[in-house]
């Protein structure tokens, strides 16, 4: 098993279906996981609340979720009956699909809001043909490879409608946003190797200074809380998901030893990781 948080891909092109069940989505209340897939949800019923890359979104009737392939994703409640529709791409499949610019603008629309809700009119044709969809893929088990990139760069086109509807929202982001947004994104990308704010400053072209002001103006966290939040999560999702040593999972987020690493961890969390993973979560 990797030293990291655990990946979840799929192992066909394309996955579609009903989730009308909790119990699957409880699997991941614990700990969060970094999706390989390219998933698109359409919740027809229920609350949930989950974390993608950080930012805590509250998911309900008529609303569709993008999950874009190495997002970190976390449920963290599930309430009343759940009625989900799901279509999911596999990683090596989604590569095969030409990332042409006009998707490239979609998808960049999407990281920045991954929960869209859709007026209840087209929620309604959305279920439907969902519905449908999933229908005439079990009756003629369809496995063509062009069907299901047609099919893929179909959703991707019909996000992108809707999202075109948001653009006073999503494009007119202030400098301040717009680097809390990347900065957020950077620390996903190198939260192991790197924790010095000095590094994500370069990387955006700006002083640690001004990037700290602006964080903390954004988010009332400093660059540090964010940065130990995902590390803190990751060793989170080692101990409560591996047998690892806590020695290796140490080694494994770049810590000198297991001591300092203990250190880290209880300052943050309140408890040891050894604790930690014996005990409840906090």
């Amino acid at each position: 098993m990797d030293n990291e948080i655990p990946k979840i891909d799929l192992p066909e092109d394309i996955i579609t279906g009903k989730l009308m069940n909790a119990e699957i989505l409880n699997l991941y209340t614990n700990f969060p996981c970094r999706i390989k897939a390219e998933i698109f949800v359409f919740c027809r019923q229920g609350n949930i609340e989950a974390s993608i890359n950080l930012e805590r979104f509250r998911i309900g009737s008529n609303q569709i979720v993008t999950v874009l392939p190495g997002s970190i994703l976390q449920i963290h409640r599930i309430e009343g009956e759940v009625e989900l529709y799901f279509v999911g791409f596999s990683s090596q499949f989604v590569k095969q699909v030409n990332p042409v610019k006009s998707i490239v603008d979609i998808a960049y629309a999407i990281k920045r809001m991954p929960v869209l809700t859709i007026n209840p009119d087209v929620a309604d044709a959305i279920y439907g043909n969902l519905a449908s969809l999933i229908r005439t893929r079990e009756t003629f088990r369809i496995t063509n490879q062009n069907f299901n990139k047609q099919l893929l760069l179909m959703i991707i086109y019909g996000l992108g409608v809707a999202y075109e509807k948001e653009k006073p929202t999503t494009e007119q982001l202030t400098p301040g946003e717009r680097i809390s947004q990347e900065f957020t994104q950077l620390v996903i990308d190198y939260y192991v190797e790197e924790r010095n704010v000095s590094f994500y400053a370069q990387k955006l072209g700006i002083t640690p200074a001004y990037l700290s002001t602006v964080i903390k103006q954004m988010t009332g966290k400093t660059c540090t809380d964010i940065i130990a939040d995902m590390v803190i999560m990751d060793a989170k999702a080692q101990l409560k998901s591996t047998t690892l040593p806590v020695q290796e999972i140490a080694y494994s987020l770049h810590f000198p030893n297991v001591s300092f690493f203990g250190k880290y961890f209880k300052r943050h969390v309140g408890m040891g990781p050894m604790e930690y993973r014996n005990g409840k979560e906090v």
